[in-house]
């Protein structure tokens, strides 16, 4: 296994756009690299605005492997794959790391089997062992009661995906400059039995929950799906998105892109409000990177309030509709001032 070696992470852009999972890796990536000596490359599908190379040119990996061709500027699993696994097959890396996004869990599988090698999916925690210089790979297992640390022993390359926002995207930037590889897959390796109709968006109020800096969330504590509507309020008053527990989503009082948990996504914004969240092992996995917790629980004992920054005991049918209430009266006479202001000059 000597003839594997360096690290790759497989980053994502969207529409030129290089996502905030790319740099999460990469933050990754670059903490293994501390212990060990490891090249760094960067896989990325598609097309990269001019300007997003330039944000990623110094961010002291090795090199960027570009697959720049517009047949892959949108995600189809087949084509990824069977370009990934050939790039694996040529130029061999020790550790793949990809994001526990949509196509990241679909395309490391397909290229894990063709590899014959180990996967470990959802990582929060990625390591060398001191001795052997195998990766031991860490994440929450049996409901999110225990942590799970797997190795790949005897096959190349170790493969891990990890959960978006378990780690911080922040980058220091070096003087050194990735080299830029444009890579030019072979014909056949476009071959897919699915081709792209049409894109259809999820609806906006869920899709960007992962990357906004305010949240609002409910949970059981909410009763039934017309009280949602005081989350939804609150959310969209502060300029943020609309989140909830399963318990919330299996009841269909909201939809599954705004799951938050293990079972759902994991989020970091700067401010989390929850209210009638109760702080199961399985949500609060995936609000741990949160900067500000706020919690409205009429129970004292709940055990959210371990983990909040603010806790308040308190019925959110009184709390909720007051808070809306003063939101709203403050940015009328924000409002108010400012169209006056406008009217005298």
């Amino acid at each position: 296994m000597n003839e594997y070696k360096g690290i790759w992470i497989i980053g994502e852009q969207k529409e030129g756009i290089i996502q905030s999972i790319t740099y999460e890796l990469l933050a990754r990536a670059l903490e293994l690299k501390g212990s060990r000596a490891h090249e760094i490359s960067i896989v990325i599908f598609g097309n990269i605005h001019d300007a997003e190379l330039k944000k990623i040119r110094n961010v002291n990996a090795d090199y960027l492997l570009q697959i720049n061709d517009r047949r892959v500027d949108y995600f189809l699993p087949e084509p990824y794959a069977n370009i990934l696994y050939d790039l694996v097959q040529k130029r061999r890396p020790e550790i793949i790391i990809g994001g526990a996004t949509s196509s990241g869990r679909t395309i490391m599988p397909l290229v894990a089997t063709r590899c014959r090698t180990g996967l470990t999916a959802d990582c929060t925690k990625l390591e060398f062992e001191e001795k052997t210089g195998h990766l031991l790979q860490s994440r929450p297992a049996i409901g999110g009661n225990i942590m799970a640390t797997i190795k790949c022993a005897d096959n190349r390359p170790q493969m891990a995906t990890v959960r978006p926002k378990s780690f911080s995207s922040k980058l220091k930037t070096s003087e050194k400059i990735l080299e830029i590889i444009t890579m030019v897959p072979e014909e056949k390796l476009f071959s897919s039995s699915v081709k792209r109709i049409k894109f259809t968006p999820i609806s906006e109020n869920s899709s960007n929950i992962q990357e906004s800096d305010v949240i609002a969330a409910g949970g059981r504590g909410l009763k039934k799906k017309e009280n949602f509507k005081l989350i939804n309020r609150l959310a969209a008053l502060l300029g943020g998105c609309a989140g909830a527990t399963r318990d919330a989503v299996d009841r269909g009082w909201a939809a599954y892109p705004q799951q938050i948990g293990l079972s759902g996504k994991t989020v970091s914004p700067k401010l989390y409000f929850c209210a009638g969240v109760s702080g199961s092992v399985q949500h609060l996995a995936g609000i741990k990177t949160a900067a500000n917790i706020i919690a409205v629980n009429n129970d004292c004992e709940a055990q959210i309030f371990k983990i909040a920054d603010l806790g308040i005991a308190a019925d959110l049918f009184e709390l909720l509709p007051l808070l809306i209430e003063k939101i709203e009266k403050s940015r009328k006479s924000v409002n108010d001032k400012n169209f006056s202001g406008a009217e005298h000059e």
